[in-house]
């Protein structure tokens, strides 16, 4: 049988970490290559087009459609505020004006003397692309956004919710194995990416969120607690997007689970600096990971931490992190490595593995569904 590989979860201490930027419609970009960005710059805006109301104006003032240029007291492209009147006629002896007014701030787009209507476009909604991490710009995607690089820690969660969120790192707990309670939560986390230990209980998230924290990086969590807290079950769609106050980022997977010594220590290590963190996930085609970042002035200045591998060995007895449905998140050690492809539940055929789990139960999963956790 060939030697079988496959992907951990990235934690290095030194890395070089590349971010595209995009807008999700054509806009204009505001840097240029070379330039030095804060998390907060904005690198690419885009003007969404307002919704057009249509006014019939001729029909609320009872005239024909043709008449209509001969009361207007506007022109196309006047901006007009909400109320004001856009035509009036004089009346019957003055008396009994009818009066068309603009049911929205905007700008007048048409004036129709064949329909009768006056077209009154919305503000446009601007879109702003912020770099989200401290780099620098090393290519410009026209009308579109850039390509920001920045230098320092890098560590990948297995799961997240939550967008992304930039805020000064503070462990809370003081081992790795230790869960995250309310009573950790102090009245300093505002705005603090908090640190917990093998996971975080419902109260503590929610205490914390109350608080102005805006993040949560522990082992691992009760999936009943994640989702009364968000109001639904995830299931397998992209994370990141939910309307919650922090975002959370497990780096183990669901239950109460040691979050891994070389995870814990470069926090620790990085306390007290600024972190760019995104709970987004996805665990199907196109892995999407939750991740932390931490960009270094100095690297001369970086934690020592041992390196992460880019593959590692799959082999019996290996350390494993299911990473796909119906087992999403469960831990275990491979236990056979059957040579022949089987068929799967998809009708394609596969080679498969055979890990106990930690409640004793053997499972059978595509090697492709795995990723070799580290130990200590």
């Amino acid at each position: 049988m060939g030697t079988a590989y496959t992907p951990g979860l990235t934690v290095s201490a030194n890395t070089i970490v590349l971010k595209t930027r995009r807008l999700p419609i054509k806009g204009e970009v505001l840097v240029n290559e070379g330039d030095t960005v804060e998390p907060d710059t904005v690198v690419a805006r885009a003007l969404l087009p307002g919704i057009l109301q249509t006014v019939r104006a001729a029909q609320l003032l009872g005239i024909e459609p043709k008449q209509l240029p001969d009361v207007v007291k506007v022109k196309e492209g006047d901006a007009v505020e909400k109320d004001q009147i856009l035509a009036e006629t004089k009346g019957l002896f003055g008396l009994f004006k009818g009066v068309c007014k603009a049911p929205v701030k905007g700008t007048v787009e048409f004036i129709s003397p064949v329909t009768g209507h006056i077209g009154v476009r919305e503000p446009p909604t601007v879109i702003d692309v912020r770099a989200y991490v401290q780099g620098r710009v090393v290519k410009v995607l026209p009308q579109e956004g850039a390509v920001i690089e920045t230098q320092g820690a890098f560590i990948q969660g297995i799961f997240g919710v939550g967008g992304e969120r930039r805020g000064e790192l503070k462990v809370m707990v003081q081992s790795p194995d230790e869960v995250l309670t309310a009573r950790h939560i102090t009245s300093d986390v505002k705005g603090k990416v908090l640190v917990g230990g093998a996971a975080v209980e419902k109260d503590a998230f929610l205490k914390a969120g109350e608080l102005g924290a805006v993040g949560i990086v522990v082992g691992g969590i009760r999936d009943t607690d994640l989702i009364e807290y968000l109001g639904y079950d995830i299931g397998v769609a992209i994370t990141g997007t939910e309307d919650i106050p922090l975002t959370i980022i497990l780096t183990e997977g669901f239950g109460t689970i040691r979050m891994a010594n070389r995870t814990f220590r470069l926090l620790q290590s990085l306390e007290g600096k600024l972190a760019s963190i995104n709970g987004a996930t996805q665990i199907r085609a196109g892995v999407i990971r939750p991740e932390i970042i931490v960009p270094i002035q100095d690297p001369s200045q970086l934690p020592e931490t041992p390196p992460t591998a880019e593959t590692q060995q799959l082999e019996i007895g290996a350390p494993i992190r299911i990473i796909r449905e119906p087992y999403f998140g469960k831990l275990g050690r491979v236990v056979e490595l059957p040579p022949e492809l089987v068929e799967i539940e998809s009708g394609t055929h596969a080679r498969v593995l055979k890990a106990e789990l930690e409640d004793g139960s053997v499972v059978v999963v595509p090697r492709a569904n795995v990723e070799i956790i580290a130990e200590g």
